[in-house]
């Protein structure tokens, strides 16, 4: 019995020693720059909400959170690159809703969205709203819907694959519709086309549609989200205007690469839960037309499953791939 208890000592004690390094690594950290890759270009609004995140970090932490953009292939360039960094927590990578949608629209993946990474936590959510222009006589849910049954008509999008360009595939399955599909290379060229009345209608995120919204150029029909936004609290959402179970948004989020230690990214979800919740980062926030969320690790992860099905089904449906 005495041989029994000391060699489980002895055990316990090398795997503890073996242990130690990891949780001292987790307990210090940070102790150097931290790398925040975010995979678009500067000035777009991932790098705008990702520069308030990573400055933020910074601040609580205090060591630098330097962001790197690494664009190209809808994000997928920069998110390849955390999923092969060292899992020690000093690289993340910052990034929008197309890290879990593009697997349903690529056919080939150099990563997994939810295997090669640790979800560390959601940064906010972003509404998209159905607008129409000015001179266009709808101003109801029920109207387009009645529109686009008496003769063919077009939505536009930033881009094919992009949350607007599904959003716009989801309103088509939920109408019973037909709305052809036409793709820009941004929101600014589409909305600009929507308000000239060559395209009929857009989903579009709330930050770039709203300048519009308040101009008069356009006319918010409905939001797409569960509830309604603040930014527009007299449109209703889509479900509540006639077609039940509608609810799409694009959302901003934080990842690790995989095996990231616990202790690491709870730390990082913590501290961002506290940055977007700060009254003035959360009032910042609301300006650019997005909900501040700040969510769990683990909150986070089954997110990201239940975005992707739900994604899926509607790249499925509408037949959207890319090479």
């Amino acid at each position: 019995m005495r041989i029994a208890t000391t060699t489980l000592s002895k055990i316990a004690v090398a795997t503890a020693l073996l242990a130690a390094p990891v949780l001292a690594l987790a307990q210090a950290y940070p102790t150097k720059a931290v790398r925040v890759i975010i995979p678009y270009p500067p000035g777009g609004p991932t790098d705008i909400m990702g520069r308030i995140v990573a400055q933020g970090l910074a601040v609580r932490f205090g060591q630098p959170f330097v962001v790197e953009n690494k664009p190209g292939a809808s994000g997928m360039i920069g998110a390849d690159q955390v999923a092969k960094a060292p899992a020690d927590g000093y690289t993340i990578l910052i990034n929008a809703s197309l890290h879990v949608i593009n697997p349903s629209l690529y056919v080939k993946m150099t990563h997994d969205p939810i295997k090669d990474f640790a979800a560390v936590s959601q940064i906010a959510d972003v509404p998209m709203v159905l607008v129409v222009a000015a001179q266009n006589p709808a101003k109801t849910v029920k109207e387009v819907i009645a529109q686009a049954k008496a003769k063919p008509m077009t939505f536009a999008s930033s881009g094919n694959g992009a949350a607007p360009h599904l959003a716009g595939e989801a309103f088509n399955m939920a109408a019973g519709l037909k709305l052809q599909h036409v793709p820009y290379k941004g929101s600014s060229p589409a909305l600009t086309d929507v308000m000239g009345g060559h395209v009929d209608l857009m989903f579009d995120p709330l930050p770039s549609s709203t300048p519009f919204i308040s101009s008069g150029s356009l006319r918010p029909i409905a939001v797409t989200t569960a509830k309604r936004v603040a930014a527009l609290p007299n449109v209703p959402t889509v479900a509540e205007a006639g077609l039940p179970g509608y609810e799409i948004s694009t959302w901003y989020g934080v990842w690790a690469p995989a095996n990231t230690p616990a202790d690491i990214v709870k730390k990082l979800s913590t501290e961002i839960h506290r940055i977007v919740h700060d009254p003035e980062t959360a009032k910042r926030i609301a300006g650019m037309g997005s909900i501040p969320v700040g969510s769990t690790p683990a909150e986070f992860e089954a997110y990201n499953r239940s975005e992707q099905i739900k994604f899926n089904k509607i790249v499925k449906a509408s037949g959207a791939k890319l090479d």
